[in-house]
């Protein structure tokens, strides 16, 4: 009766870890089929611009403003496929992407390191904290004639408006994720042996991934809008028509069709960006911590 009552006792607490471990094990769910999917995420947006396109068509016929200033859909749509087939647009969107692409890299490292310096320094974060906040409400264009007398009608000045609009974004939303942070995890990494590297590399920085993440996002929003805020202002044709440069033409040529159509263009490299970049990455990131939901393929 000894070896049976331990034989149960041993099998009943495998039973009893084989729930916990059941309980852990994120629900797998099935995913919802095509006709959902459709429904939930692709519908709704495509109604929203068939409505918008016929309040503008609407717009156009009761002539609320004169055709120069207001044209058609039709208008815009011809304007933007010709942009397409003569290779403009595609040379606009490589310019700009990578100019806000590299600016964004910069701004990361730079906000970073401007993150973590005044969450180390108590002192520098009472010092600079003011300003790094009011910077995020000061608009990016505002740097630009600074930028131009500094720097002239080049890359550089375009870099620096970039870096001006992004890095405050990027050092607040580290230092967000940082503050959010449990004191308990910077303690047990003290007590670990780790140093000041170690702590933020293996404990704070992957805690801290959430604010930080949006942190990011939010610093590629304000790089994107500094960075067209100066390809507007800082047209030259040595620097290339990206496509800020290309709505400056349309403005000087009072061709409203190809401002539309610029703004069209940018307007899709935004929400480019976002769906192939940062939505994945954040869905991941809220996943790995068990914030969200898996659901079976």
């Amino acid at each position: 009766m000894a070896v049976d009552d331990k034989t149960l006792t041993s099998e009943d607490s495998r039973a009893f870890e084989a729930g916990l471990d059941a309980l852990e094990t994120p629900a797998r769910l099935p995913g919802p089929g095509p006709g959902a999917v459709f429904t939930r995420s692709v519908l709704p947006p495509l109604v929203a611009v068939a409505a918008l396109i016929g309040l503008w068509q609407l717009a156009y016929s009761a002539e609320l403003k004169p055709s120069y200033a207001l044209p058609r859909p039709l208008d815009v749509l011809r304007t933007l496929s010709q942009t397409v087939r003569d290779g403009r647009a595609a040379e606009a969107i490589s310019i700009s992407v990578s100019r806000g692409v590299w600016g964004f890299l910069a701004s990361v490292v730079v906000g970073t390191v401007l993150g973590l310096a005044m969450w180390q320094s108590r002192w520098l974060r009472a010092a600079l904290g003011p300003f790094v906040s009011g910077l995020q409400s000061l608009p990016s264009v505002a740097w630009v004639p600074a930028a131009i007398i500094w720097f002239g009608l080049s890359d550089a000045a375009i870099y620096t408006v970039v870096l001006l609009g992004a890095v405050p974004s990027i050092a607040a939303g580290l230092l967000a994720g940082f503050d959010q942070v449990p004191p308990l995890l910077d303690k047990v990494g003290r007590v670990l042996g780790l140093g000041t590297i170690g702590r933020i590399r293996h404990v704070l920085l992957p805690a801290a991934l959430p604010g930080y993440l949006a942190g990011l996002k939010q610093g590629w929003a304000f790089s994107w809008r500094s960075l067209m805020a100066a390809e507007l202002i800082t047209y030259s044709p040595a620097l290339g028509i990206g496509l800020g440069q290309q709505l400056n033409i349309g403005r000087e040529l009072n061709a409203m069709d190809l401002v539309i159509a610029s703004i069209f263009l940018i307007l899709m490299v935004g929400v480019a960006i976002e769906l192939l970049v940062f939505a994945p990455l954040q869905r991941r990131v809220l996943r790995t911590r068990g914030l969200t939901v898996a659901r079976s393929r």
